[in-house]
């Protein structure tokens, strides 16, 4: 049975397939375009610390003000 919370099942269970966390693949499949193909934001390595640093914050990434920006980075790879 879909989970209600999920809007797009498909990709969801594809995700955790894939080895993504159940929360990771959440995350993934309800953002707004979650079935549309990206390609057209620039790379992290692109953006300014203060860009980062709020994507860091939208995602919850805990301590990134201590981090340097390509910490952040990692961090929001690996989130």
């Amino acid at each position: 049975m879909p989970d209600p919370r999920i809007k797009n099942e498909e990709q969801y269970r594809a995700l955790v397939a894939k080895g993504y966390s159940k929360e990771k693949s959440a995350r993934i499949a309800n953002t707004p375009d979650a079935a549309v193909k990206g390609g057209k934001a620039k790379k992290y390595e692109e953006w300014t610390k203060a860009e980062l640093y709020e994507q860091a914050k939208h995602v919850g990434i805990t301590g990134r003000s201590k981090m340097n920006k390509v910490q952040i980075i990692e961090a929001l790879r690996n989130n």
